[in-house]
């Protein structure tokens, strides 16, 4: 046992502590209290029950297998040895050594590979840890490829604590692709989430270990100062940050943020589609968060030499998209400038815009001329152009940012003037033409009525071409940048195109209480940045749902990131134009991403004027839009085209640009194009390095069921003694398609329904789950329930659960069924077909983590003389082992079978220690190429000159990237267990042959 003790303790490794038996789930080595084990209950007394041991603390002993005591199975067909060598299969971690995808092919999604490649790198040990950057651009499924990943690292023991961090606009439709896919729930925490939780647990215990699996928006943890001692006192397996590019600004909260989690988490996964901005220290300073020591100098560094084992980006356009991409992303449309021309009341203000506030540059440079007086009327010229932005967007906004305008200078005169300072004459100059622009807007119509907007009665023409009627079922989203014109639009629009008086929510009850979801059912909708979370997470589920009366979403560019709005939509139209590449091209992303299957088309509203020297829509916006569609056309993206990588900074630059005279052709030409930009281009490239791999390699998982439908339905009857409709409600049915699916109830399994409790709880609450769950492994109902709930009118989760290999009902039946046996038993099957006795047994290498490093499942025979260890899948297809073997007879003679267990044991541990060298480079190998790399990054980082903080800095990074990897090379000796025992029956009689396909 002392040997066994050398050992640290691999999930799925059995205990004895407190003089109960436990179950290990996960374990890690803390500072100072030895190793921290998580465990699950097996015995009677505590079973189901969970709890953490430390060892420094409590007398942890783990199994002896010498001590395993044989019991011959007389269940039918040996149904629970089955069961129970297929938990331990289920249950045991993949290995450190096993890089194939394990769960690729069995969620519910296309299994597209281009997905699935940051699972791959994740797990291809070029990093120490499953640490990686995924910045493919908008639309490609990045949600998808985080679940994957994850899913692969719950599989491998290394996704038990999950934390989820998200903007607060997607965190909804992030939660329910993670459980509706992939059976991985999130339970969503916010500031009030917290403070309840802190109200219903002890003092002072943090309330970011009541859930396992969490999601929260970055909006909530970015205060970091209220949750800083939490955070700093829990690890979590991975980390997942979304639209990480937020991370980037050193000094900011989020950074603050990033810097406390990454050091305490396993894996981390960030994702962006503009994941750098354009400054190459900034993004090695978030790539620091991944690799520490993959870069020397952070002003010279290669893309793809020091950040490939970290960073994945891919397009539209990329070979391996294109070719999966089939039906399920629609080739874009084109984008269509409708050319709107100014009514005479634009005009006017044209005429104003043009002649005093934006007046042209002198065509002379002689003294005396008119020209030299053409300034413009604004003490601030970039406020010149916002006026010029604000009434391309509508003269509605430019009337509010007027009266705004006046009521500020009006105050700064008066403030002055309590100071004493002089008076500035260009103020009132600005105030009578702040004056004369509000009488021109005033006489504008309010757009109930054609003529009064040029660009509403275009509007209302393409709504109209669209299909957006009363009856219809099309639906559109109209962007604008400004708050007064959308509720502007959200007006006027609705009755021009014959929607009924009260089609829009009243603009009264905006952020009072009540039900969101119903007051939003309404044909035409309104989403800014002035709604709250819930108002805005009702809109944007209203919009996903195609039985729900919307038809028509006017939103700001608070939809422009990350939100899905391509469901039940396929027409966009841009009233405004921001002035900024990336920023379109988030817009058109909404409807523009995979599952799009019909062409999404995109129209512009485009201002026009006749007035001389006038700056329309022509000026700018068009142009931007067409350099748009042609980047996307060439390079899938238009992230690029500047050099500036950040919509406000694209947008800074060019209204730069504008205010000294230049024009959107200067802009362009003066983009950076230098080094820098040269080297971040590069990142752009790195796909086309992987494109002609072969597809991600599968890993080996032996089982004793055709799948895992067939265990759970064994498990079932086996768990429940065949009455699992009377003592958990099941029953089996068919839908009208005559597509299979099962229900239960959780209410009549307590352990069960404590389980489900980390589910969604709007998931819980509207589908009734403690009562009656509905569960199917048929993957065409669980993608049509999927379909319909989505086409429903009330809610966005399927009434059918996807069962996967995950999900929390078949991992609580493999539990039950792994302490079917009593402690420290294992069965024993007969078979005709066995010559001699099989010992079957596991054997686990560990790492100081306490992760499994290589896993074994040996057969052993030629007992006690002459042992031979092979294949324990090999040996069970031998005897037959499966659901035709019946049960024959007992073993020939137990107690000799009992005594050869100590030898059985030292066979399968000395086989291990001769064949270490076959899988050893499998760790090795990777660990000591990252130590050269390592050794190189120390040695170039302290060239002559460097300061002693630098020098520090530096000398801590790399003992501590050198401790990790001490602590990930294989250490002990290998953790035994003894299995089963495969024997001839005592008296065996013929059976029919067995079939060599029930081991798969």
């Amino acid at each position: 046992m002392a040997d066994q003790g050398e050992t640290r303790y691999p999930a799925g490794a059995q205990i004895h502590v407190r003089d109960e038996e436990w179950l290990v789930k996960s374990a890690r080595s803390t500072d100072r209290d030895g190793d921290r084990i998580e465990a699950v209950g097996v015995s009677e007394f505590v079973r189901d029950e969970e709890a953490v041991f430390f060892t420094t603390i409590d007398d942890v002993e783990l199994v002896d297998p010498e001590k395993t005591v044989l019991v011959p199975d007389t269940s039918s067909y040996f149904r629970s040895s089955r069961l129970f060598l297929e938990a331990v299969l289920r249950k045991t971690p993949l290995p450190q050594s096993e890089r194939g995808l394990a769960l690729a092919d069995r969620f519910l999604l296309d299994p597209l590979s281009y997905q699935q490649r940051p699972a791959e790198l994740a797990l291809s040990m070029r990093n120490l840890r499953p640490r990686i950057l995924i910045a493919d651009v908008v639309g490609l499924g990045k949600t998808l490829e985080i679940g994957l990943t994850l899913a692969e690292l719950i599989r491998r023991g290394r996704g038990e604590r999950i934390l989820v961090v998200t903007p607060q606009s997607v965190l909804e439709q992030f939660q329910h692709e993670l459980w509706t896919r992939f059976s991985i729930p999130l339970v969503r925490l916010d500031s009030l989430g917290i403070q309840r939780i802190q109200r219903e647990i002890p003092a002072g215990r943090n309330p970011f270990t009541h859930y396992k699996r969490v999601i929260i928006s970055v909006d909530t943890l970015k205060n970091i100062g209220q949750f800083r001692h939490h955070l700093e006192r829990i690890q979590w397996d991975a980390v997942v940050i979304d639209e990480s590019h937020n991370l980037i600004n050193p000094g900011s909260q989020r950074r603050a943020l990033a810097e406390i989690l990454g050091p305490r988490t396993d894996a981390l996964l960030l994702a962006s589609a503009t994941p750098h901005n354009g400054d190459k220290q900034s993004f090695a300073d978030l790539v620091s968060l991944l690799d520490p020591a993959a870069i020397v100098d952070a002003n010279d560094y290669d893309p793809e030499k020091d950040l490939g084992h970290l960073y994945i980006r891919r397009t539209k356009i990329s070979p391996e998209v294109r070719d999966q991409m089939g039906d399920e992303w629609a080739d874009r449309g084109p984008t269509h400038s409708v050319h709107c021309a100014a009514t005479e009341a634009e005009e006017r203000i044209f005429a104003e815009l043009t002649a005093h506030w934006l007046p042209a540059p002198p065509t002379t440079i002689e003294f005396g001329t008119a020209d030299q007086d053409r300034v413009s009327v604004s003490t601030d010229p970039l406020f010149a152009h916002n006026v010029l932005k604000t009434f391309l967007s509508s003269h509605v906004a430019l009337g509010q940012m007027v009266t705004n305008r006046s009521k500020n200078l009006t105050a700064k005169a008066a403030k002055d003037a309590q100071d004493g300072k002089c008076h500035d004459l260009a103020v009132d100059v600005e105030q009578d033409a702040l004056t004369r622009l509000r009488m021109l807007t005033d006489s504008i119509g309010d757009g109930s009525a054609p003529g009064d907007s040029a660009k509403l009665d275009a509007l209302v023409e393409q709504l109209r071409q669209i299909g957006i009627r009363p009856g219809s079922k099309k639906r559109a989203v109209v962007f604008s940048e400004r708050v007064e014109t959308l509720k502007w639009l959200a007006r006027v629009v609705p009755a021009r195109l014959g929607f009924p008086l009260g089609s829009t929510p009243e603009e009264a009850a905006v952020g009072t209480k009540g039900d969101p979801a119903k007051r939003f059912r309404k044909p035409v909708l309104l989403m800014h940045g002035g709604l709250v979370e819930q108002e805005q997470q009702a809109i944007r589920e209203a919009f996903s749902l195609a039985d729900h009366p919307v038809r028509l979403l006017f939103t700001g560019d608070v939809a422009s990131e990350g939100v899905n709005l391509h469901r039940q939509c396929s027409d966009l139209i841009h009233y405004d134009i921001p002035w900024s590449l990336i920023r379109i091209e988030q817009r058109n992303g909404r409807i523009d991403r995979y599952g799009q299957r019909v062409q999404p088309e995109f129209r512009a509203l485009i201002l026009t004027s006749a007035v001389a020297g006038a700056k329309d829509d022509r000026t700018v916006a068009e142009k931007l839009l067409r350099r748009e569609e042609e980047a996307h056309k060439l390079n899938g993206t238009a992230e690029a085209e500047t050099g500036y990588y950040r919509a406000e900074e694209e947008e800074r630059r060019l209204t730069r640009e504008l205010v000294e005279g230049g024009s959107v052709e200067d802009f362009f030409d003066a983009a950076p194009s230098g080094e820098d930009d040269g080297m971040l281009a590069g990142l752009f490239g790195q796909v086309d390095t992987i494109t002609d791999q072969e597809l991600p390699a599968r890993a080996e998982l032996p089982s004793l069921f055709d799948d895992t439908a067939a265990f759970v339905d064994t498990a079932l009857a086996e768990v429940f003694d065949e009455q699992a409709d009377e003592r958990i409600g099941l029953t089996r049915s068919k839908d009208a398609d005559h597509r299979p699916y099962l229900s239960l109830s959780p209410a009549k399994a307590p352990d069960l329904l404590r389980r489900l409790k980390a589910l969604p709880p709007s998931y819980l609450k509207e589908q009734g789950v403690a009562e009656r769950m509905l569960l199917t492994f048929d993957r065409e109902l669980a993608d049509r329930k999927l379909t319909d709930a989505r086409e429903s009118s009330d809610t966005l989760w399927p009434n059918v659960s996807f069962l996967t290999d995950i999900h929390p009902v078949v991992e609580w039946l493999t539990d039950k069924v792994l302490v079917e046996f009593g402690r420290q038993e294992a069965p024993v099957i007969t078979s005709p077909d066995a010559r001699h006795p099989t010992f079957l047994v596991q054997g686990i290498y560990s790492n100081a983590l306490g992760r499994p490093t290589v896993v074994k499942w040996m057969a052993v025979t030629g007992l006690p003389s002459t042992p031979v260890v092979t294949s324990m899948s090999d040996a069970l297809r031998a005897v037959g082992v499966g659901p035709r073997l019946a049960v024959t007879g007992g073993p020939r003679d137990r107690d000799h079978l009992q005594s050869l267990v100590p030898a059985a044991v030292a066979a399968a541990r000395a086989h291990l220690e001769r064949t270490k060298d076959a899988w050893a480079d499998l760790i090795s190998e990777p660990l000591a190429d990252y130590r050269k790399q390592l050794a190189r990054w120390e040695k170039d980082s302290l060239l002559p000159g460097v300061t002693s903080r630098k020098q520090r800095q530096v000398e801590k990074t790399a003992d501590d990237q050198a401790h990790l990897l001490d602590q990930l090379q294989t250490t002990g000796r290998p953790l035994l267990r003894v299995l089963a025992v495969l024997d001839r029956p005592a008296q065996s009689h013929s059976l029919e042959p067995a079939d060599s396909g029930d081991l798969t």
